[in-house]
């Protein structure tokens, strides 16, 4: 019987890569096991309420590793070499990205590869805003002043610097932005909300929607851009169906073309700053009263907007209904009357009164 026999050869070849694979599955397990202790989702006591999103701000310029660390201090990851890792991981997956500064939402209950992930894609908290079409810069300085975001006094004022530089195609007349801030929702960094922000939003919006359907049609229209953006302003106030939209722009087309005045009673409410109601019509004195923008009392269009026109009034003025109409009335459902001479626009105008004086609401 031999004890100190030595292994064959053949032994060896089988018993080596054995002993590697076991070493490795031993490794790759134990790493596996770190990785997902590291990558759980916070409960230590040091993290905020489980459930709770937190806000986490991070400045501009700062580094990655002094992210990781600021996270680990707020309880939001467990292991900075785990961060590193996670970060080099990124910087693989998309050479051109990186962390971005800003303020984030964060649930402590995410783990650190979402975290990274959400902060490397720059998922920053937003605040969402809406405009309504035909909304009046003094509409949108009472909205943004209730939400308590900024002041109306700071952006009307910020409405009156105009940014020729940025944006070259606002006419150079103007005075403020009113009927280029274009109506629509939008969402924004809620840590760069400002008025300035606001507006440049809005006319980013203008230059990508509204402005190249004017550029579109420049051969087409005699109208200058503020021409074009003051009537679909007063289109957009005066009609209430969209169905209405093309005949009511044929129809002051018509009246500027004839040398007649416009007659658009939102022209006077937007100079005396009010809102005529069923109740409470404008008044003849109200009619009477002078302004550059009162279209009874001057012939032509105001010197600028009065609200923000929405797309479909800015196309009305371009593709208006071609139409033998000079006068409309409103009824009070929002429709109108379309009339071809005055005699039958004040028989329309008289109508409609006898009708309210006479409906169960006046009485």
């Amino acid at each position: 019987m031999i004890l100190n026999r030595k292994p064959s050869s053949l032994n060896l070849k089988v018993l080596l890569p054995l002993t590697a694979a076991v070493l490795a599955l031993l490794v790759l397990g134990g790493g596996w096991t770190w990785w997902n202790q590291v990558n759980a989702p916070t409960h230590s006591a040091a993290a905020p309420s489980q459930g709770r999103a937190v806000k986490f701000q991070i400045p501009p310029g700062t580094p990655a590793e002094q992210i990781g660390e600021n996270l680990q201090q707020a309880g939001l990851i467990h292991s900075i070499p785990a961060w590193k890792l996670w970060a080099r991981w990124l910087r693989l997956q998309d050479r051109q990205g990186g962390f971005q500064a800003g303020t984030y939402e964060i649930d402590p209950s995410q783990s650190l590869s979402a975290i990274a992930s959400k902060i490397w894609r720059g998922e920053v908290v937003q605040s969402g805003f809406t405009i309504p079409e035909g909304w009046s810069l003094r509409q949108m300085a009472t909205y943004f002043e209730a939400q308590r975001l900024f002041s109306a006094q700071e952006l009307l004022q910020t409405a009156q610097e105009i940014p020729h530089d940025r944006y070259p195609w606002l006419p150079a007349e103007i005075q403020s932005l009113e009927g280029f801030l274009y109506p629509d929702t939008y969402q924004i960094p809620t840590d760069q909300l400002s008025p300035q922000a606001v507006v440049q939003i809005m006319l980013d919006r203008f230059e990508q929607v509204a402005l190249p359907l004017y550029e579109a049609q420049q051969g087409q229209t005699r109208l200058s851009l503020l021409e074009w953006v003051t009537l679909a302003s007063i289109v957009e106030r005066e009609a209430v169906m969209p169905v209405e939209r093309p005949r009511i722009a044929g129809i002051f087309l018509n009246r500027l073309r004839q040398r007649i005045a416009l007659g658009a009673d939102p022209t006077v409410e937007y100079a005396l700053g009010i809102q005529q109601t069923p109740d409470q019509p404008l008044t003849l004195a109200q009619v009477n009263t002078p302004s550059d923008y009162n279209t009874y009392l001057n012939p032509g269009l105001p010197p600028g907007p009065i609200a923000s026109p929405g797309l479909a009034s800015l196309k009305a003025v371009l593709e208006p209904e071609q139409t033998d109409y000079l006068y409309f009335v409103a009824r009070y459902d929002g429709s109108h009357v379309f009339s071809r001479t005055l005699a039958d626009h004040e028989k329309a105008q008289a109508a409609i009164q006898d009708q309210q004086k006479s409906s169960p609401e006046a009485n």
